[in-house]
Protein backbone atom coordinates (compact mmCIF):
# COMPACT_ATOMS: atom_id res chain seq x y z
CA UNK A 1 0.00 0.00 0.00
CA UNK A 2 1.17 3.31 -1.15
CA UNK A 3 0.33 6.36 1.37
CA UNK A 4 -0.11 9.90 -0.10
CA UNK A 5 -0.23 13.14 2.11
CA UNK A 6 -1.35 16.44 0.57
CA UNK A 7 -0.15 19.93 1.52
CA UNK A 8 -0.08 23.52 0.79
CA UNK A 9 -3.43 24.42 0.83
CA UNK A 10 -4.79 27.58 2.46
CA UNK A 11 -6.37 30.35 2.13
CA UNK A 12 -6.20 32.85 -0.79
CA UNK A 13 -7.73 35.85 -2.40
CA UNK A 14 -8.67 35.94 -6.22
CA UNK A 15 -5.98 36.14 -8.25
CA UNK A 16 -3.93 34.36 -6.19
CA UNK A 17 -1.89 31.49 -6.35
CA UNK A 18 -0.84 27.87 -3.92
CA UNK A 19 1.44 25.40 -4.57
CA UNK A 20 0.22 22.27 -3.79
CA UNK A 21 2.68 19.42 -3.15
CA UNK A 22 1.83 15.45 -2.67
CA UNK A 23 4.22 13.22 -1.21
CA UNK A 24 4.30 9.53 -1.36
CA UNK A 25 5.36 6.74 0.98
CA UNK A 26 4.57 3.38 2.02
CA UNK A 27 5.11 0.40 -0.69
CA UNK A 28 6.18 2.16 -3.90
CA UNK A 29 6.97 -0.72 -6.43
CA UNK A 30 6.40 1.19 -9.32
CA UNK A 31 6.39 4.46 -10.69
CA UNK A 32 2.70 5.21 -11.29
CA UNK A 33 0.74 7.70 -13.07
CA UNK A 34 -0.72 10.74 -11.28
CA UNK A 35 -3.56 13.06 -11.05
CA UNK A 36 -5.30 15.82 -9.07
CA UNK A 37 -8.71 15.80 -8.34
CA UNK A 38 -10.86 18.10 -6.32
CA UNK A 39 -14.29 18.47 -4.70
CA UNK A 40 -16.43 20.95 -3.53
CA UNK A 41 -19.14 21.13 -0.56
CA UNK A 42 -22.15 19.12 -1.83
CA UNK A 43 -20.76 18.47 -5.45
CA UNK A 44 -19.33 14.83 -7.16
CA UNK A 45 -15.09 14.74 -6.99
CA UNK A 46 -14.01 16.45 -10.38
CA UNK A 47 -10.99 15.45 -11.96
CA UNK A 48 -8.27 18.46 -12.56
CA UNK A 49 -5.22 17.31 -14.01
CA UNK A 50 -3.15 13.99 -14.55
CA UNK A 51 1.02 13.88 -15.15
CA UNK A 52 2.44 10.66 -16.81
CA UNK A 53 4.65 8.35 -14.95
CA UNK A 54 7.65 10.21 -16.71
CA UNK A 55 6.61 12.73 -16.33
CA UNK A 56 6.62 13.69 -20.04
CA UNK A 57 2.54 14.34 -20.77
CA UNK A 58 -0.03 16.10 -18.75
CA UNK A 59 -3.75 16.87 -19.32
CA UNK A 60 -6.01 18.82 -17.61
CA UNK A 61 -9.58 19.72 -17.11
CA UNK A 62 -10.89 22.59 -19.04
CA UNK A 63 -11.67 24.42 -16.37
CA UNK A 64 -8.46 24.94 -15.01
CA UNK A 65 -6.22 24.52 -18.59
CA UNK A 66 -3.88 27.46 -18.40
CA UNK A 67 -4.04 28.52 -14.81
CA UNK A 68 -2.72 25.10 -12.99
CA UNK A 69 0.42 23.11 -13.58
CA UNK A 70 1.18 19.75 -12.45
CA UNK A 71 4.63 18.18 -12.01
CA UNK A 72 6.38 15.58 -10.54
CA UNK A 73 9.74 15.04 -8.56
CA UNK A 74 10.15 11.06 -9.03
CA UNK A 75 13.32 11.53 -7.01
CA UNK A 76 11.65 12.75 -4.05
CA UNK A 77 8.16 10.79 -4.78
CA UNK A 78 6.50 14.07 -4.86
CA UNK A 79 3.79 15.43 -7.53
CA UNK A 80 2.79 18.94 -7.74
CA UNK A 81 0.23 21.09 -8.38
CA UNK A 82 0.44 24.82 -9.26
CA UNK A 83 -2.40 26.70 -8.99
CA UNK A 84 -2.49 30.42 -10.53
CA UNK A 85 -5.01 33.02 -11.13
CA UNK A 86 -7.08 31.17 -8.57
CA UNK A 87 -11.03 31.81 -9.12
CA UNK A 88 -13.56 31.74 -6.07
CA UNK A 89 -14.68 28.32 -7.66
CA UNK A 90 -11.44 26.53 -7.44
CA UNK A 91 -12.73 26.48 -3.73
CA UNK A 92 -12.49 22.77 -3.29
CA UNK A 93 -11.08 19.87 -1.06
CA UNK A 94 -8.21 18.99 -3.38
CA UNK A 95 -7.23 15.13 -3.91
CA UNK A 96 -3.65 13.20 -4.83
CA UNK A 97 -4.22 9.88 -6.32
CA UNK A 98 -1.96 7.24 -7.92
CA UNK A 99 -2.82 5.24 -10.65
CA UNK A 100 -3.37 1.44 -11.31
CA UNK A 101 -0.45 0.58 -13.26
CA UNK A 102 -1.09 -0.01 -17.05
CA UNK A 103 -3.99 2.07 -17.62
CA UNK A 104 -4.62 3.58 -20.27
CA UNK A 105 -4.44 7.57 -21.02
CA UNK A 106 -7.71 8.10 -21.71
CA UNK A 107 -9.18 6.42 -18.31
CA UNK A 108 -6.93 8.71 -16.42
CA UNK A 109 -9.83 11.52 -16.00
CA UNK A 110 -11.85 8.83 -13.84
CA UNK A 111 -11.79 7.77 -10.52
CA UNK A 112 -11.60 4.36 -11.39
CA UNK A 113 -8.55 4.59 -12.85
CA UNK A 114 -6.67 4.95 -9.05
CA UNK A 115 -5.99 2.94 -6.55
CA UNK A 116 -3.97 5.18 -3.31
CA UNK A 117 -5.48 8.60 -2.03
CA UNK A 118 -4.68 11.14 -0.30
CA UNK A 119 -6.87 12.47 2.95
CA UNK A 120 -6.83 16.14 0.97
CA UNK A 121 -6.39 19.59 1.53
CA UNK A 122 -8.26 22.52 1.40
CA UNK A 123 -7.99 25.15 -0.58
CA UNK A 124 -10.82 28.24 -0.39
CA UNK A 125 -10.46 31.40 -2.83
CA UNK A 126 -12.54 34.43 -1.40
CA UNK A 127 -13.72 36.60 -3.70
Amino acid sequence: QVQLVESGGGLVQAGGSLRLACAASGNIFSINDMGWFRQAPGKEREFVATIKRSGDSTYYADSVKGRFTISRDNAKNTVYLQMNSLKPEDTAVYYCARARRYTSSVYLTALRAYEDWGQGTQVTVSS
